[in-house]
C-alpha cells in the first residue's frame, strides 16, 4: 500500500483518493487553526482570520450583504462571458487554423494579444461599452478569448495527417473533411481546455465587478475588504468562489463524459462483465438525477413567474430571476433551453423516432 503511494506517476483507487483528499482538507484547516488560535496568534487576525471567524461571517454576509444575490450576479456574468468567448474563439480559430489566408493574416496578432495586460485595458472597455453589464461581459470574454483562441489553432495543428489523408482517399470534400475529422477531433480535446480556461473569468471578476454598481462577488469583496477592512468576509467569499469553481469543474467533467464518452474508454472497456459501481458512485448518480429534475421544476416555476409575476418577487419588485441574475438572466434561459433540446433529442433517439 505504502509503495503505491510513492510510485512514480502511479494511480489511486477511488476510495484511497477520496480519503487522501479529505485528509488534505483537514490538514489545511488544522494548520490554519494553529496559526490563528489564542489571544496572541502566530499570525494576527488582521492578516489571517481564524477559520471559525470566517465561518461565522457567513451569517452576516447572507443577511446584510445579499450573498446569494451577489453570487448569482457573478455566476451570470461568468456564464455570459465564457459563452461569448467560446462563440468567437471556435469559428475564428477554425478559420485561422485551417486556411492559410487567415493564418497568415491573423496568426501573429492572435499570438500578440496574449501579452496584453487585462488590467490595463479596463479603461478602454469603459469607453467602448460604458459601466453596465455589457462591458463586464465583454471584458471577461476578452480575458478568456486571448488564451482560448490560440489553443483552438493548436488543437487543429495537433491532428495527425493520417486522418485527413484517409478521408481524402475516400473522396471527401473540404466540408466533409472539416465535419468528419476536424470538428470532432478538435471539440473533444477543446472541452478540457475550455474547462481549464473558463476559470480565468473568476480571476478577473473582481476587476470587472468593482466598476459600476451592479453587484456581484467581486464587488462585494472590494466593498467589505477595501472599504470595511473585514478580512474574515474576504476569506469567506474566496472560499465561496473556490467551492463554485470546484462544482463548475465537476459539471464540466460530467458534460465531457456525456458528449465525448470515447475519451473515457479503457482498453478493457468492452468486456462483457458489468463494471463494478461503488455505493458512493451510485448515491451520487441518483442524487444528481434527482437534482436535475428538481432544478428543472424550480426553473419552470421561475420562468412562468418572469411573465406572470404572481410568485416570488425580488426586493425591487422584479421577477426573481431578473432580480438575481440581472441582465444575464437570458443566458440562464438559453442554457436550460439547450439542455431540454439535448435531452429531448436523445429521448426521441432511444425511442427510434429520429
Amino acid at each position: 500500500m505504502l509503495s503505491r503511494l510513492f510510485k512514480l506517476r502511479g494511480t489511486l483507487d477511488t476510495r484511497t483518493r477520496l480519503m487522501l483528499e479529505i485528509i488534505g482538507i483537514l490538514l489545511l484547516i488544522l494548520i490554519w487553526h494553529i496559526l490563528t488560535v489564542g489571544e496572541n496568534p502566530i499570525v494576527r487576525s488582521g492578516i489571517l482570520p481564524s477559520p471559525w471567524a470566517v465561518l461565522a461571517s457567513y451569517k452576516e454576509l447572507y443577511f446584510d450583504n445579499d450573498l446569494f444575490k451577489n453570487l448569482c450576479r457573478s455566476m451570470g456574468l461568468n456564464l455570459a462571458g465564457y459563452t461569448e468567448s467560446i462563440a468567437i474563439a471556435i469559428p475564428l480559430g477554425f478559420l485561422i487554423g485551417l486556411f492559410p489566408l487567415f493564418r497568415g493574416t491573423l496568426q501573429k496578432q492572435v499570438d500578440a494579444f496574449r501579452f496584453v495586460p487585462l488590467t490595463a485595458v479596463t479603461g478602454l472597455f469603459i469607453i467602448w461599452f460604458g459601466l453596465g453589464t455589457s462591458m463586464k461581459v465583454h471584458f471577461l470574454a476578452f480575458g478568456i478569448l486571448i488564451y482560448l483562441l490560440p489553443v483552438v489553432v493548436q488543437r487543429i495543428d495537433d491532428i495527425e495527417d493520417v486522418y485527413t489523408k484517409t478521408v481524402y482517399t475516400l473522396g471527401a470534400t473540404k466540408w466533409q473533411t472539416i465535419k468528419s475529422v476536424y470538428i470532432p477531433a478538435v471539440i473533444s480535446k477543446l472541452s478540457d481546455d475550455i474547462r481549464v480556461l473558463t476559470a480565468i473569468s473568476w480571476t478577473y471578476i473582481i476587476i470587472a465587478e468593482s466598476l459600476g454598481n451592479q453587484g456581484g462577488i467581486g464587488a462585494l469583496i472590494w466593498r467589505v475588504g477595501q472599504r470595511q477592512g473585514r478580512v474574515d468576509k474576504v476569506f469567506a467569499l474566496l472560499v465561496v468562489i473556490v467551492i463554485i469553481g470546484f462544482l463548475q469543474d465537476k459539471y464540466f467533467t460530467y458534460l465531457d463524459r456525456q458528449f465525448f464518452p470515447h475519451k473515457y474508454q479503457t482498453k478493457d472497456g468492452y468486456k462483457k462483465e458489468a463494471p463494478k459501481t461503488s455505493v458512493f458512485s451510485a448515491i451520487w448518480s441518483y442524487a444528481s438525477s434527482v437534482a436535475v429534475y428538481v432544478g428543472l421544476g424550480i426553473y419552470i416555476l421561475l420562468f412562468v413567474n418572469q411573465f406572470t409575476k404572481t410568485l416570488l418577487m425580488g426586493s425591487d419588485d422584479e421577477p426573481i430571476l431578473t432580480y438575481l441574475f440581472g441582465d444575464t438572466a437570458g443566458f440562464i434561459h438559453l442554457y436550460v433551453f439547450l439542455a431540454l433540446v439535448y435531452k429531448g433529442y436523445w429521448f426521441l433517439k432511444r425511442k427510434k423516432i429520429v
